[in-house]
């Protein structure tokens, strides 16, 4: 979700490295970015020297392109000095993306949440050539656009597989209150969630690092949906509580690594806005749904801007999320609409 001009916030670099290129930006850390096919054009990945070898945070989509960028990145910025160990922040293909391929081709190890490996690992195990039923459902249930149901009922969906490098047996787990050794830094883990389930966030105790990966944005809040797999999900609430108790570890000072978009520090104030970001959508979404409306009919007022078909089907999961959390929580009601079968949420004030 956009949200206002991040004001408070300071950011060191206003360039980001070229895709052939690095940035340190601390003693023995470099800061690299991969292209992705998307709006959103880029993840941001880190590389920590362990002396002979680097630790890599997060690894970008699974493509001929990236693995290419990688072999020149391995040469290049970094050193010639093999990649020995991968962490991945979350189960999302820009950040898993490589992970096995760096496993079985570079003989790294995996360290990741149990969450994002059983999950990751499920999805690239399941390809399907057309949309299950289920997830036609859920896109009838949220009030798809019916041109568009149609068009998506009848291609091949997207598939985890095909942007995912396989998953061979075999990770190294963390978890909240674990601690984890980094480029010659002790990091605290502390778990997000909303965006994605046990979400791995990183605290330096020896300098102001954080790892962030999606969890903490300088400049967009990050998606935060609800899909087929789980429909009555609260990933809002989960979202808010993760915000509310992350930001009693921030300060000033801490230089925020994040996954996307630029690092930068002033990290209090963007806790605040972050979490101020979802608050004020529900409390827009609350006097819109003063008549019965869908989640596909609320996009103007959560989003406050046209949503064209590339970005809908994101929309589309914060629409629900943004409503089923009204609704879970007792401030809205919500009932099948006989038109086209579609949810409708109204508020109960």
């Amino acid at each position: 979700m956009p949200d206002t001009a991040p004001t408070g916030l300071r950011f060191p670099w206003e360039t980001p490295p070229a895709h052939d290129a690095a940035i340190e930006v601390a003693p023995g850390v470099l800061w690299l970015r991969l292209p992705l096919p998307m709006k959103l054009d880029h993840v941001n990945v880190y590389a920590f020297d362990e002396g002979d070898s680097w630790t890599i945070i997060d690894t970008g989509f699974a493509s001929k392109k990236s693995k290419a960028l990688w072999t020149d990145l391995i040469a290049g910025p970094l050193g010639g000095k093999p990649v020995s160990r991968v962490i991945v922040t979350h189960h999302h293909p820009d950040h898993i993306g490589l992970a096995g391929w760096f496993q079985t081709e570079h003989g790294a190890e995996l360290v990741t949440t149990r969450t994002a490996w059983l999950t990751a690992r499920m999805l690239t195990l399941d390809p399907q050539e057309a949309p299950p039923a289920e997830t036609l459902a859920f896109y009838k249930l949220s009030g798809m656009d019916a041109a568009l149901y149609e068009k998506r009922a009848s291609e091949r969906p997207f598939n985890f597989a095909d942007i995912v490098s396989p998953l061979p047996l075999g990770f190294t787990r963390i978890k909240q209150g674990d601690e984890i050794t980094i480029g010659g830094r002790v990091f605290d883990v502390h778990m997000g969630n909303g965006h994605a389930p046990e979400h791995a966030t990183f605290w330096s105790r020896d300098d102001n690092l954080v790892i962030a990966g999606d969890q903490i944005l300088s400049s967009i809040s990050p998606n935060v949906g609800v899909y087929a797999t789980e429909p009555m999900a609260d990933p809002i609430g989960e979202w808010i509580e993760a915000c509310d108790r992350l930001s009693l570890l921030a300060r000033e000072d801490h230089l925020v690594l994040g996954g996307h978009k630029l690092p930068f520090t002033g990290l209090p104030t963007r806790m605040r806005q972050l979490i101020e970001n979802h608050h004020s959508a529900l409390r827009r979404l609350e006097k819109a749904i003063a008549e019965p409306k869908s989640a596909s009919e609320c996009f103007s007022t959560l989003f406050k801007r046209n949503i064209g078909e590339g970005e809908y089907g994101l929309a589309l999961v914060e629409a629900v999320a943004h409503l089923s959390h009204l609704y879970q929580t007792g401030r809205a009601t919500r009932s099948l609409r006989a038109l086209d079968g579609a949810w409708v949420y109204q508020s109960k004030g």
